[in-house]
């Protein structure tokens, strides 16, 4: 039986896939140049524009120094409670500096290898905002919706959004908070963002992983995106209940990917799709 995904996929033309397959080879940047990474001890935690490495050593008390383009944290034997303290206090101090925008109050969590299973123990606990703010890896949760027919829902980020705002987006996206599975993360997101309540955990096709990363005004975005596909039955309309998104849009397949190709989704929205659609384009 022909999947939506696949509906979807075959629907694309050749330029629609050779554009899909380039966002998966590109989805990975380096740092530019001049940027310092920051380290606890021997572990690299993530990259800094030099007046923010800059910033961190001044800012962030007497366990952290700078010296030959790169910024270090003397916490690597703390605990882990007094580490994510430590650095919370410093995520404190950006924030009354209005420095970080978009506060959450929601912590994630940050492992010490990339690899790591997100169910082994973490290395730290902070603000979630903080991550790009200091050029940390973090995890994410993107859905894509397709109805039977192989179109694509799609979400419009609400324009009070702190990241891409009035952008479209997968019909579900979400950081991990710490404490949280993937799986449960997902599907609370469904019934938060789209109103989709009562789903299977069966429901939802894993398809894989995607890193992505690269420089944005707030920072350095570095973030794993866990993927999964989720046939939407023509019965089911996704509804906002949490105010974060403004709208939701169906698309046919070529539509979907040529606005994509224009802009008009969040990059982790296309990079989302074409890991969801990467086995089969």
């Amino acid at each position: 039986m022909t999947t939506a995904p696949q509906l979807f996929s075959q629907a694309l033309g050749n330029d629609d896939k050779s554009f899909l397959k380039d966002v998966l080879a590109a989805a990975r940047e380096s740092p530019p140049a001049q940027w310092e990474s920051w380290l606890c001890g021997p572990l690299p935690m993530g990259y800094l524009h030099p007046a923010r490495a800059a910033w961190l050593a001044h800012w962030g008390g007497d366990a952290f120094s700078r010296d030959s383009g790169r910024c270090h944290w003397n916490a690597f034997e703390a605990s882990e409670p007094d580490r994510s303290a430590q650095l919370q206090a410093v995520l404190e101090q950006a924030r009354a500096q209005a420095l970080i925008p978009g506060w959450r109050n929601e912590r994630f969590s940050w492992w010490e290898r990339a690899d790591d299973s997100l169910e082994s123990p973490y290395f730290l606990s902070v603000e979630r905002s903080g991550f790009r703010f200091l050029g940390m890896l973090s995890h994410a949760v993107h859905i894509n919706g397709f109805t039977p027919q192989g179109h694509l829902w799609c979400g419009r980020r609400s324009p009070n959004k702190a990241t891409d705002p009035g952008m479209l987006d997968n019909v579900t996206a979400g950081g991990l908070p710490t404490g949280e599975s993937v799986l449960e993360c997902a599907l609370r997101e469904l019934e938060e963002e789209a109103g989709l309540t009562g789903l299977s955990s069966d429901a939802l096709v894993a398809a894989g992983a995607i890193r992505t990363s690269r420089p944005e005004a707030g920072g350095w975005h570095d973030e794993i995106i866990h993927v999964f596909n989720l046939e939407i039955s023509e019965s089911c309309m996704p509804k906002n209940r949490d105010g974060e998104v403004s709208e939701f849009v169906c698309l046919p397949p070529a539509r979907a990917v040529r606005a994509m190709a224009a802009g008009a989704f969040t990059r982790d929205a296309t990079a989302a799709l074409a890991q969801g659609l990467s086995e089969i384009l």
